[in-house]
């Protein structure tokens, strides 16, 4: 995770929930009140946030001491203590909101994926994500697939060429918009190929795309075509991929299955945060 972004991130979320100032807690505690903070969790899961603790509550008070229990990636169960932070009340009171929305949405990415990984049990097929993500927070959540077990697919429309069925429409043919693109664009930047036919994933091939994907298409249908993928094309599933039906996809013999509902549905991990006021 890149720390710089994430310190701006964070400013960024602060600023938002705080403006001017925190009303309630500044007008009931004073600068000598101290206290500590106890991240609990409520439910068995994936930690991930460890670097949005101690980064978070140092960018509003340096002072604040904060002692993160587990690793990212760490097996977290009901009732185990996380994280405890230590400092000015006010300080502690004006952060943990924030902090503790980020941690729990990104340990049940975390724990979304994990859980994901073991139902596809597959030593070749890897679990990856997509652009499915929540506006602002996508560096954060694909780091959470990633404690949980799963890959990376690209992270914007600016480091991987991914030809659509809307581009294929628009340019005519999957031909003719991997030679547009090959005519632009450079040597490094892979190009992937959205097919929902077997023709359309040969012409893909003949075209020369680096990576195939079969949309929408059942376990049955990738066995029958990957056999025609050309060794060192890499070859993704996607689309209409949920938990119930992902073991059928474990000996296809396709490289990643992306998912959508690791980040775009995935309910937050059950922390709570219990607070101690000391003199």
């Amino acid at each position: 995770m890149n720390k710089l972004k994430l310190r701006l991130q964070l400013e960024q979320f602060f600023l938002e929930d705080i403006g001017d100032q925190d009303v309630t807690s500044e007008c009931i505690f004073g600068p000598e009140q101290r206290g500590k903070i106890v991240f609990l969790a409520k439910a068995n899961g994936v930690f991930c946030g460890e670097e949005v603790i101690c980064t978070g509550f140092a960018l509003l008070d340096q002072e604040i001491k904060t002692d993160v229990l587990v690793k990212d990636s760490d097996r977290i169960e009901k009732g185990q203590t996380i994280a405890t932070a230590e400092g000015t009340v006010s300080y502690l009171l004006k952060g943990e909101r924030v902090i503790l929305n980020l941690v729990q949405r990104m340990s049940g990415i975390a724990t979304k994926t994990r859980e994901a990984v073991s139902v596809l049990n597959s030593a070749h097929t890897k679990i990856c994500d997509t652009r499915k993500t929540t506006p602002g927070l996508r560096m954060l959540e694909k780091y959470a697939v990633r404690c949980g077990g799963g890959f990376n697919h690209r992270f914007g429309l600016y480091d991987a060429v991914m030809i659509k069925d809307n581009h294929i429409s628009f340019a005519g043919s999957i031909t003719k918009a991997i030679e547009n693109v090959k005519t632009n664009i450079g040597h490094m930047v892979k190009i992937e190929v959205e097919t929902e036919t077997k023709e359309q994933m040969m012409e893909a091939i003949a075209a020369k795309a680096d990576v195939i994907m079969f949309d929408n298409r059942t376990p049955n249908e990738i066995k029958e075509w990957i056999s025609n993928v050309p060794e060192g094309v890499i070859t993704e599933a996607s689309g209409g991929i949920t938990l119930d039906n992902l073991a059928g996809y474990g000996d296809t013999g396709v490289d990643y299955i992306s998912l959508g509902f690791l980040t775009h549905s995935v309910q937050a991990l059950d922390i709570s945060v219990k607070v101690t006021v000391g003199e």
